[in-house]
């Protein structure tokens, strides 16, 4: 089996390029950022969550493989380690955020609108800007923690071969799925749910929790697509695992579909003035066909295409759905966050030139910052004694 790091020049590419469209982004950014900060840091806010979830997504996902050691985790573990080792960059992308948007995205932090909000003044222990400071540095401090200790201990692994890091990942990734979840949940809550403070949901976290998920898995299938010809995913058949990376992707597509309907059906039933309004503001000015185009686009097209195993299993019709699914996470997370703004930035092309313009940013420094964890490290984990077992054996 080949042993050399691996490297390769479609990812030369994606790095040159992602960095380079990042950097000329950000001085961008700065002049949007003085011409209308409002509309700056609503749409920063859009950009910045979609590409954390995917971060986030990619740690998670890392964390199951090591606890089921599926043949599909094997494939695209060194993708799931260089995406959450992103994790470093969206910290640096959040300090914007945490030091000069708050005031622009969050009607908590306004004092004389608490002081007139029974409602706002009741969360106040919560809703505080230091409480959101401190919660944000403990969030950040697990996610990395986890992220630092099992790549640090998967490339030892890579360079030793020593058995018993096979046992610190496991042991390690099994207390971590609780810790993700609570954590992803609560940052769900302070950095997107209290952009409507009267509104709560106690699915809210979850549906960001599969929505990560879901996003990690396209963009895995994408580079798997992308490097099947790389020397070792040939002595593997790394492209014949595309199937299951299809199925795990239905997998999640439906799993988001339950717990966002599952949220829809217990507001609808339970019509409690707290609760109904997200969904009533969302049901006009033209978001209501978001909502419809997300029912049947983010769901109900990539059920029925997915459940397809001919399709799953060819390169260019999985190369459009997951690009496809990469699209619907943004438009989910759009449809989330922006209509809380009601709106109170800019209108019309201005608005839009903003959301694109920090999407294609930040994007390009996370992609940029993606290839070049992932050059350099053989693209699958060679001393890995799970890896030889589950190759040899007949189930995946």
């Amino acid at each position: 089996m080949a042993t050399k790091s691996f490297d390769h020049p479609f990812v030369d590419k994606v790095q040159q390029r992602g960095l380079l469209t990042g950097a000329c982004g950000v001085v961008l950014l700065f002049i949007l950022a003085f011409a209308d900060s409002q509309q700056f840091f609503q749409s920063y806010l859009v950009s910045y969550i979609y590409w954390l979830v995917i971060s986030l997504g990619c740690l998670g996902l890392l964390m199951l493989h090591h606890l089921v050691s599926g043949r599909w985790g094997f494939v695209i573990r060194r993708l799931l380690e260089s995406g959450a080792r992103t994790l470093w960059l969206m910290a640096v992308l959040f300090i914007p955020i945490a030091l000069l948007g708050m005031y622009h995205l969050y009607e908590w932090t306004h004092t004389d609108v608490v002081a007139k909000d029974p409602i706002l003044t009741f969360k106040k222990p919560y809703l505080n800007e230091t409480g959101f400071y401190i919660r944000a540095v403990v969030y950040f401090a697990l996610w990395l923690l986890w992220m630092f200790l099992l790549t640090k201990w998967s490339r030892e692994q890579d360079e030793t071969g020593e058995p018993g890091l096979k046992s610190r990942m496991i042991n390690l990734s099994g207390p971590g799925i609780p810790m993700f979840i609570l954590t992803v949940t609560f940052a769900a809550t302070d950095w997107v749910m209290s952009l409507e403070p009267h509104w709560f949901s106690t699915i809210y976290g979850l549906i960001f929790v599969i929505g990560g998920a879901l996003g990690a898995m396209a963009l895995c299938i994408l580079w798997v697509i992308k490097l099947k010809d790389v020397e070792i995913y040939r002595e593997v058949d790394a492209f014949k695992y595309l199937s299951d990376l299809g199925t795990l992707m239905f997998a999640f597509t439906c799993l988001w579909a339950y717990v966002s309907f599952s949220q829809f059906l217990i507001i609808w039933s339970g019509n409690l003035a707290e609760e109904a309004p997200w969904y009533i503001r969302r049901s006009h000015g033209g978001w209501q066909y978001v909502g419809i185009a997300l029912i049947i686009f983010h769901f109900f097209l990539p059920f029925f295409l997915l459940l397809q195993r001919a399709i799953k299993r060819r390169a260019a019709l999985m190369t459009v759905i997951a690009i496809f699914m990469l699209i619907m996470r943004y438009v989910d997370l759009y449809y989330f966050i922006t209509p809380a703004f009601g709106h109170g930035g800019a209108s019309g092309l201005y608005r839009y030139v903003a959301d694109v313009l920090t999407f294609v940013s930040i994007g390009g420094l996370w992609l940029g910052f993606f290839a070049m964890q992932l050059k350099g490290v053989p693209l699958m984990p060679l001393h890995d004694p799970r890896m030889a077992e589950t190759f040899a054996g007949e189930g995946h």
